[in-house]
């Protein structure tokens, strides 16, 4: 049994509340009594993500700029969404959809992982989409400019080896995915 102890929050309050980012800053009593006033914790939606396959064994990955970092991903179709209003699978059918036109007919959940839990409170929900099939077109948000791109599933593993696959989430799912796939 661990006598690990969690830490208790005295004070917190919102330090910056924007549709785009949202900053709590709390403090907090640590398990040895030390004081820290100024924790702070970034409040984020959750996000689901779909690891795509085809018929004809591809993953369809979405190419994208991410401005924090100042380059182009590749990443699996992602979003956040609000789960008091939409549950993860209908995000995860929707951000497909909208983000690469293609759809499926079934979805399964792989996992649900944490990215940041030491400052951000979001979960990232992971599910398999299997033989999907384009169907319309591209519905992308403002900051979006998408282009999709087929990758063998046979080539990832070398992609993430060479770093042209490098998000985290994305590589958790791969392997999760391709797990449940292989067994």
């Amino acid at each position: 049994m661990s006598n690990l102890k969690k830490w208790k929050t005295l004070k917190s309050k919102m330090v910056l509340d924007n549709p785009w980012c949202q900053v709590r800053q709390d403090e907090i009593e640590l398990p040895n009594g030390k004081i820290i006033d100024d924790y702070f914790v970034s409040i984020k939606p959750d996000v689901a993500m779909v690891l795509p396959i085809t018929a004809n064994r591809e993953i369809i990955f979405v190419r994208q700029y991410r401005h924090a970092v100042g380059e182009f991903f590749l990443e699996l179709p992602a979003g956040s969404f609000d789960p008091t209003k939409e549950n993860a699978e209908v995000a995860a059918i929707r951000e497909l959809a909208e983000e690469t036109g293609y759809t499926a007919q079934e979805f399964r959940k792989i996992g649900t992982l944490y990215d940041k839990p030491s400052k951000d409170t979001n979960q990232i929900h992971l599910f398999l989409a299997e033989n999907v099939r384009k169907t319309g077109e591209q519905q992308l948000d403002i900051t979006e400019e998408i282009e999709i791109m087929l990758i063998p599933v046979e080539s990832v593993l070398d992609k993430i080896i060479q770093g042209k696959i490098s998000v985290a989430g994305t590589i958790a799912a791969l392997f999760l995915g391709l797990k449940l796939l292989n067994s």
